[in-house]
């Protein structure tokens, strides 16, 4: 096969209980009228990241679209880290945080036109215990509502919806937490640090409004309590935030700890508890296809 006319589409089978096949057969009509080759993999949870570099390795796909949620992108992000290899998003998973990031449209069409479009960007990548993070990852309340929500299965946001009150009236919030960067160490008591190269979570959720994806930096916010008003702020673009809830610091590199172990996310997958976290950012290290209105602000802000 012709590698430099070779289209991947990686696909999660399960992800957001929704049938892939009409995003199946629509990726393949719209890369056969562009007279590219097509090649379908599927996840199976089995070795996938393994499966995916030989693909890679063995037949060089000039790009790589990913039908799945933010732990199917991240998985192939991972495979393409650094290479020159472009990522496509077709968001089919629960709440699909990355993509609500990158104002990705609802139309499968136009996911699929913008997952093929030469609308591309280089975007940075966090680094949190080694593991990647491409928009949020976070300790705290959050991370615990994320764990009952895996664990509920029920699937979609209204899963989301059903274990809120359980979390809040369960957690063992607030948290200690110790933040060490360049510019010092802070102190900080609340019920969710967040590490955040984006700006939102997947809810729609705008928590970090001063973030971008490719300035080489990343945000950590201590939100201290459980502040509805403020809460209900974030459901603006560019929230105003009062220091007396959230704490904001920019950085490229911090460590983190707590005084007991924390439940930790990255990317809307759960990964357990800890206490201590080493965050660092790499620059550009994602070449992504975006649309044009999210390439268009993220190069002015960039340029400003």
């Amino acid at each position: 096969m012709n590698s430099e006319n070779y289209i991947l589409l990686v696909v999660n089978p399960i992800s957001g209980d929704s049938d892939k096949a009409p995003i199946i057969s629509s990726v393949k009509n719209e890369v056969a009228k562009r007279s590219y080759g097509f090649k379908l993999f599927e996840t199976s949870g089995k070795k996938d990241k393994e499966n995916i570099e030989s693909l890679i390795k063995e037949e060089k796909p000039l790009r790589i679209l990913v039908a799945g949620g933010d732990g199917t992108i991240s998985l192939v992000a991972q495979c393409i880290l650094g290479s020159e290899i472009c990522l496509g998003i077709i968001p089919a998973g629960s709440a699909n945080g990355i993509a609500v990031n990158f104002n990705l449209p609802q139309s499968l069409s136009e996911q699929i036109e913008i997952a093929l479009s030469d609308c591309t960007m280089k975007l940075d990548v966090i680094f949190i215990n080694e593991k990647i993070c491409l928009h949020i990852a976070d300790m705290g309340i959050n991370a615990e509502l994320i764990k009952n929500y895996e664990e509920s299965g029920i699937r979609g946001k209204f899963g989301y919806f059903l274990q809120s009150f359980p979390t809040l009236l369960n957690s063992e919030s607030p948290f200690h937490f110790t933040v060490e960067t360049d510019k010092g160490t802070v102190e900080e008591t609340g019920i969710l640090l967040a590490i955040a190269n984006a700006n939102k979570f997947g809810t729609g959720a705008t928590i970090n409004p001063h973030g971008k994806m490719n300035d080489g930096k990343f945000e950590i916010l201590i939100f201290k309590n459980l502040d509805f008003v403020e809460i209900f702020k974030t459901i603006n673009e560019q929230p105003e935030m009062s220091p007396d809830f959230v704490r904001v610091i920019s950085t490229q590199k911090a460590k983190i700890s707590s005084r007991k172990k924390v439940p930790f996310q990255i990317d809307g997958e759960f990964l357990g508890e800890i206490d201590k976290a080493t965050a660092i950012i790499e620059k550009e290290k994602l070449l992504i296809a975006l649309p044009a209105s999210f390439f268009k602000l993220h190069t002015k802000k960039q340029q400003s």
